[in-house]
């Protein structure tokens, strides 16, 4: 059983047990509770889009990532600019995915 989540942009296959690193969420008592799942799978090779899903994690922790440097320049006008950026990121574990009343766990 897995699902299809977006969260921050971007899209994620997850599935019960797995952990992934998603950009920062808020959260209440360490617990996320998605509601936007684009698609579910029970059988193999059956993709459907459910008419009400969620999707449970529990926040393992919150880090940053490494830095990234931005450097503009432009030639012959005495122009230079350094910028630097660390995106913060919470890893989750999925616990839970809830399809139509039937509930998946790790």
């Amino acid at each position: 059983m897995y699902a299809v989540i977006r969260t921050g942009g971007k899209q994620y296959r997850v599935a019960p047990g797995d952990v992934l690193q998603v950009e920062k969420l808020s959260h209440d008592n360490g617990t996320i509770e998605f509601s936007d799942i684009l698609a579910t799978s029970g059988q193999p090779g059956e993709l459907t889009k459910p008419s009400s899903a969620k999707v449970i994690a529990s926040v393992v922790d919150e880090n940053r990532g490494d830095k990234i440097l931005v450097f503009h320049f432009k030639r012959k006008k005495q122009y230079k600019k350094l910028q630097g950026h660390r995106q913060s990121y919470t890893r989750i574990k999925i616990s839970e995915i809830l399809v139509d009343g039937q509930s998946y766990k790790a």
